[in-house]
């Protein structure tokens, strides 16, 4: 519940600011004091009135309107929000923001205030994946404000494709994980690998695989906001890891094994989201190979299997597994859940569009030894960390 709390909600100029309303009813049913700030383009596409009559308070669209009380209604705001929130946040908005420009009241507020700003961008795909468009958002970004992605799914335009804002009911039920500074986590020790391993041929080649390690650095963000402390075991990837994460670099799958059982028994938890080579050549070269005449044979091994050896080995930790597949998804993923003795398995389909390697969205399937099935429609890649983590709450609960 928001009971008690002070929401300013910016409203900008796109075809989405219909769900605003939507949203705002949700916020005030939660019991926050809900004040919205519309852009003029904003009034274009919903009124103002539909605000007032939801919130119970004056809607202010004009710097230059008449105050409904004496302040500075730009300053008196941006010191009463507990947290802002720009839905949808245009591509107009990110730029200006994110330059310091100031030309209206929703920007001049947002420059006056101290309290949280949460962006929830929705725009056509085009526009949302334009450089200078990441740029802003990135720069935003460092500077500390929060994002809620899009999601992908028939926009407006006709199209389909990343950009859609999320639903309403998702919207409030992160802003209420802004505002509750939720702490489940904090005490717990989470090891989380991530990416892909490269294993040798020789000095310049190697075996690989296009894992980016989106998914295991959103998992290691997620866990620390909620308090765990937390080690981020990662192949190489160009991501930066996420702030008061421990990050141990490794590049082969012995690395890897070397890295996660030295810490294992002082864990409570481990999601092993890293695409671990299966094979690596049997000899490595000291000097590059060169081109010759004829064919090139390599002999390979087995890597070190780090999950399985985890599962035997578990006492008291909470064991996760990623499995990347093809076809017969449930199948396989249930022969691994079993054959490595894990507690929780996210499944998912890498040819799936929308799920495959370096995408910011997931369309995945969680597994457990009871034999229950959770499919989970698609999501940003931070969603699904969020749940994944709620998820990994319950286990430790009933163990608990």
């Amino acid at each position: 519940m928001l009971e008690g709390k002070t929401i300013v909600a910016g409203v900008t100029g796109g075809i989405a600011a219909y769900k605003a309303a939507d949203l705002a009813s949700r916020l005030r049913k939660q019991g926050a004091d809900l004040h919205v700030i519309m852009t003029r383009s904003a009034t274009e596409f919903i009124q103002p009135l539909t605000f007032r009559e939801i919130t119970g308070n004056p809607v202010i669209v004009s710097m230059w309107d008449e105050p409904k009380r004496w302040s500075v209604q730009h300053i008196g705001l941006a010191r009463k929000a507990d947290l802002f929130v720009i839905v949808p946040a245009t591509a107009n908005v990110l730029g200006k923001i994110s330059h310091g420009i100031a030309d209206d009241m929703l920007t001049t507020t947002v420059m006056a205030t101290t309290a949280p700003v949460l962006f929830v961008p929705a725009m056509n795909s085009a526009m949302y994946l334009n450089p200078i468009v990441q740029d802003n958002i990135k720069r935003l970004k460092a500077y500390g404000y929060l994002f809620m992605e899009p999601v992908a799914g028939p926009l407006a335009c006709g199209e389909s494709g990343i950009g859609r804002l999320p639903e309403p009911a998702d919207i409030a039920e992160y802003i209420g994980q802004c505002l509750a500074e939720d702490q489940t986590l904090a005490g717990k020790k989470f090891l989380i690998t991530a990416a892909g391993t490269q294993e040798p041929i020789d000095p310049v080649r190697y075996i690989g695989n296009r894992a980016s390690g989106k998914m295991g650095y959103a998992l290691a963000e997620a866990a620390k906001n909620k308090g765990a402390s937390v080690v981020l075991v990662s192949g190489p990837t160009h991501l930066a890891p996420p702030a008061g994460v421990e990050l141990i670099a490794v590049n082969t799958a012995g690395e890897m094994r070397d890295a996660v059982m030295s810490r294992f028994p002082e864990l409570d938890v481990v999601i092993k989201t890293a695409a671990v080579a299966d094979y690596r050549p049997k000899v490595t070269t000291e000097q590059k190979i060169k081109k010759a005449a004829g064919e090139l044979v390599l002999t390979l091994e087995k890597t070190p299997d780090i999950l399985r050896e985890l599962g035997q080995q578990k006492q008291h930790q909470i064991l996760v597994g990623f499995a990347a597949e093809t076809e017969n998804l449930l199948e396989h993923g249930r022969d691994k859940l079993y054959r490595k003795n894990l507690d929780m398995l996210v499944v998912n389909d890498v040819t799936a569009a929308g799920a495959g390697f370096a995408t910011d969205t997931n369309i995945v399937n969680i597994m457990f030894p009871d034999g229950t099935v959770e499919e989970w429609p698609i999501m940003t890649k931070k969603r699904v960390a969020e749940k994944i983590l709620g998820k990994i709450i319950e286990l430790m609960q009933k163990k608990s």
